[in-house]
């Protein structure tokens, strides 16, 4: 279940007709923009979101992909987060300069197993998912990195407004919590099902967000966002490789459940609605609890969210590198970076 590292693309690599790490995505129609979008951006302001989603230990993309925008002065005024995406929301809205990237960029580096899924007592951990109990992991370790990273106590202080979403064990229902205790809340959102125990807020259990809105641009779209940069942990579309055992089907089906929403709202924007997307290329196989390719990530992240704003911010509307004017648009296809993958 070993997934490569991903790797990102030189901005010099990127020629015309080449898919982008991501893509720009807006209502058929005529076009909203042309020209440089920078210059667009600056003079009217433009009610703008962060989307963090989820992805588990590749979330240390979306800390290259952050440093991107806050190099060229992009500034939200909402931030969405699911699952480890809720966790990076969090700690970017504590301190959402380049310094405060890069401090997170630091934590993300320290990071191994043990200080997110920590081994319990003397059982495997492959024993514990036959064994009764809510989760193989417990979440303490999970909360002291939280409680490291987050700046304010209740959500509703955060510099920026900040939004988490759950998986409530009720009802299934999606929970967005928009104000009470910052920690419990982030927990809640990132509470892997089965490798994490459901956190109880208010009485209700709730899990990890990503279960019901790994990629939240609806929410986003719903409050008033007309400009939403989307910070994906893996490729714009999920194509799944040929599973070789039960546990990789069961999974292999969850991912593409997840994906299903994020690419039915992608592909139905409402007019004067604008998403910028960044991806890596990253198998979501990979192991949750491999944090050695770090490092890797955060770079490709870099470089992916470079290239993608660059197009961006010459007008350019789709998923390929195309001179700005081309009706060819198309929204489909997965990037696979030229530089390859390592095992």
């Amino acid at each position: 279940m070993e997934g490569g590292p991903a790797a990102g693309v030189d901005r010099a690599q990127v020629t015309e007709g080449l898919e982008l790490p991501g893509g720009v995505f807006v209502a058929p129609g005529p076009r909203r923009w042309t020209g440089r979008r920078l210059t667009i951006a600056l003079r009217r302001r433009t009610r703008t979101a962060f989307v963090f989603a989820g992805g588990s230990s590749r979330g240390a993309a979306q800390i290259g992909m952050a440093q991107a925008l806050v190099a060229r002065g992009i500034k939200p005024d909402f931030v969405f987060g699911a699952s480890v995406g809720a966790i990076n929301a969090a700690g970017f809205c504590s301190d959402p300069s380049a310094s405060g990237v890069e401090r997170m960029a630091s934590t993300w580096r320290q990071l191994t197993r043990d200080d997110i899924f920590p081994q319990q007592g003397r059982v495997p951990n492959a024993l514990r998912y036959f064994q009764q109990r809510e989760s193989v992991h417990p979440n303490s370790a999970l909360r002291s990195v939280i409680e490291k990273g987050v700046t304010f106590d209740c959500i509703e202080h955060s510099p920026v407004h900040l939004e988490v979403v759950t998986t409530s064990l009720h009802d299934g229902r999606a929970c967005w919590f928009t104000s009470g205790p910052a920690v419990d809340r982030i927990l809640a959102s990132s509470a892997l099902p089965a490798l994490l125990p459901p956190v109880e807020i208010d009485g209700e259990s709730f899990i990890d967000g990503g279960v019901v809105d790994n990629v939240p641009i609806g929410r986003a779209m719903s409050e008033g966002a007309e400009r939403i940069f989307v910070l994906l942990c893996g490729p714009m579309h999920y194509t799944p490789n040929r599973y070789r055992r039960p546990v990789e089907a069961v999974l292999t089906a969850f991912f593409i459940a997840v994906h299903t929403r994020f690419v039915r709202e992608l592909a139905h924007l409402p007019e004067g609605v604008e998403v910028v997307v960044f991806t890596i290329d990253s198998e979501p196989l990979a192991r949750y609890d491999n944090f050695s390719n770090t490092d890797r990530l955060i770079e490709a992240g870099r470089m992916n969210a470079e290239v993608v704003l660059d197009f961006w911010q010459s007008g350019g509307v789709g998923d390929r590198n195309l001179p700005v004017g081309d009706t060819r648009r198309p929204m489909t296809g997965l990037y696979r970076s030229q530089a390859g993958r390592s095992a």
